[in-house]
Formats: C-alpha cells, sequence, structure tokens
C-alpha cells in the first residue's frame, strides 16, 4: 500500500543482549506513584486513584545520547522511573494475570518542562506541553523478562546530577503496584504489544542545566545516561 506522504520510521529501543529491536506503541506515565514525590508536589497519597498521562512514542532518547535542553523553558525537571514494556495487550487484565503481560523492564527519565506544567495545572489544561515535548522520555534498553526476571521490591531506583544523589528509593515504595497499574489501565484503554509504562518517580525532583551530566538507575535492570546540551 502507497502513502501520500513518506511515514515517518516507528521508534524502537535495542533489546539487551540481541540484535533484535523492541517497537515502542504507545507511552503511558504514572503521575506521583511515590508517596513522598507525591508529597513535595502538594498531594495527599492516601487518597487518590492512579492517573495517567502519555508521551509520543518518538519522544524515546535512547540511553548515552545527549538530551537537548528544550525550547520555551526555563525550568526543565528529572524524574527517574521504572519502565515495564508490554509483550501482550488486553483489556480490563486481572492484577493476577498482570505480570504475563511483561516482555522486560528498561529505566527511563520523565523530563518535565515543570514551568508550563505549573502554567497549566493553574488554567485546568491537559499537560502536553510539559510532558510530551521532544526527546522528553530518555530509555535505557529493554531488558527481557526470561533474562533479568522480575525486579526485586527492594531494588533501589536512584538518580544523580555530576555524581550527587538526587533521587534515591526503593520500588516496595510504589503506591500502585505493577500489576495494579496494568490492571487499571487496561480498564481505561485496551492495552498493545510494545506500549511502555513508566512507572513513577520518587521523591528529589529538580531541575536540570546544560552541562549536567545525568545517572540512574534500577538495581537489577540498567543504568541510564545522558547529558543535557
Amino acid at each position: 500500500m502507497s502513502t501520500v506522504i513518506d511515514a515517518a520510521p516507528r521508534t524502537t529501543l535495542e533489546v539487551a543482549g540481541t540484535t533484535d529491536r523492541f517497537p515502542v506503541a504507545r507511552i503511558y506515565c504514572v503521575g506521583r506513584n511515590y508517596a513522598e514525590h507525591a508529597r513535595e508536589m502538594g498531594h495527599d497519597p492516601d487518597r487518590e486513584p492512579p492517573f495517567f498521562f502519555m508521551k509520543p512514542a518518538d519522544a524515546i532518547l535512547p540511553s548515552g545520547e545527549d538530551f537537548p535542553y528544550p525550547v520555551a523553558s526555563s525550568n526543565v525537571h528529572h524524574e527517574i522511573e521504572l519502565v515495564v514494556a508490554l509483550g501482550k495487550g488486553g483489556k480490563d487484565i486481572p492484577e493476577a494475570d498482570a505480570m504475563d503481560h511483561i516482555y522486560g523492564y528498561g529505566v527511563g527519565i520523565d523530563m518535565t518542562r515543570r514551568d508550563l506544567q505549573g502554567e497549566a495545572k493553574k488554567m485546568g489544561r491537559p499537560w502536553d506541553t510539559g510532558k510530551a515535548f521532544d526527546h522528553s522520555a530518555p530509555c535505557t534498553k529493554i531488558h527481557a523478562v526470561s533474562d533479568i526476571g522480575h525486579p526485586d521490591g527492594s531494588a533501589a531506583i536512584w538518580l544523580e546530577i555530576d555524581g550527587e544523589t538526587k533521587q534515591k528509593s526503593e520500588l516496595d515504595k510504589l503506591i500502585w503496584s505493577i500489576p495494579e497499574v496494568i490492571s487499571y489501565l487496561s480498564g481505561l484503554f485496551e492495552l498493545q504489544p510494545g506500549d511502555l509504562i513508566y512507572t513513577g518517580t520518587p521523591a528529589g525532583v529538580g531541575a536540570v542545566q546544560r552541562g549536567n551530566a545525568i545517572r540512574g538507575g534500577v538495581d537489577g535492570v540498567d543504568i541510564l545516561e545522558t547529558k543535557v546540551v
């Protein structure tokens, strides 16, 4: 089938230890999924059900590539996250079956134009300008469950800027667990193979500046590196 214009190539990520590629369908992000981060953003984590926002697939920035400081902002923040890569889709997935839908894991950063997000919040508008801009989803290679298993709940999640630790927590501090997130999300959307879920960030988010070297990871999964340029 011919198309009337040249289509943009589909975004893919490397699959660790192979020459294969993981095709990215959609990127879902879970908002305020660590209690301390929810509190630092002025919210009560004990009362709020999970909520989600999205980034386009081509917002992916592979680990090791430079992060270009985005236009129209002077307050860009880092948010380190465990990334779940789905191998199977579905609707209304029971929590007991949710882990069977996971192909693998990566480590990502939800880069945020905090000033634009703040303006959108005040005006009751969507967050797209603050969250869904170009290169806003740095991510490592995808590591298959068959190779690394599922991350342990006690695994540390952390981020450093220029060698100084800014964020550090453990995966068991998630308010909504990975099976709960997948199940809940599948009640809102029909999930597809290739969907990525950025599962939330711990406390300590803050601004980045041009020249910063960012390094973050989830123990047992991978380490992400990028430089702000």
